[in-house]
């Protein structure tokens, strides 16, 4: 067996460990400058950190940004409801309603206006539908009520054994 080899693994001369160094510095320092030029604009980030979309705000009566970040994009208003002209401050409400970004009155609406269409807050998707999506009065869409049902009747089958014919 050869001592003087690392089995499995693959020896860099002294020459590439540095080249490699050195290019992960340049990429380093091209992020750096990329997040600082980034950081000097107002903006949204959406999604994780891989792969994220970036919206830039544009303030027209900001003559130079900045520079400070805020996880509202820059915006100083509090939160507030969603539905069309619906002007609740929802910073006094719970988290769940902050959350949603809907007032505790509109959450539990039977029907409300939101983005010029008739919807309602579902309860389990936290969620606006369209009305044709909830049964008569109910909170809840068809399509969780049908996996909520569906869950239940497991449930109940394994308690009362499996579909109540025994042979």
């Amino acid at each position: 067996m050869d001592s003087g080899r690392a089995h499995g693994k693959r020896t860099m001369s002294k020459y590439e460990v540095e080249e490699e160094e050195e290019e992960e510095e340049e990429e380093e320092e091209e992020e750096e400058e990329e997040e600082e030029s980034r950081s000097r604009r107002p903006s949204i980030v959406y999604g994780e950190d891989e792969g994220r979309t970036r919206v830039t705000m544009v303030n027209s009566t900001a003559a130079t940004p900045t520079g400070r970040r805020s996880g509202a994009g820059g915006s100083t208003a509090g939160p507030c409801c969603q539905v069309d002209n619906c002007t609740a401050d929802l910073s006094d409400l719970k988290q769940y309603y902050r959350r949603h970004k809907v007032c505790d009155v509109h959450a539990k609406a039977p029907s409300i206006v939101v983005g010029g269409f008739r919807q309602r807050f579902c309860q389990q998707c936290s969620r606006f539908h369209s009305l044709s999506e909830f049964d008569d009065s109910k909170r809840s869409c068809r399509r969780r009520l049908a996996g909520h049902n569906e869950r239940r009747r497991k449930t109940s089958s394994e308690y009362h054994g499996h579909g109540g014919t025994s042979n």
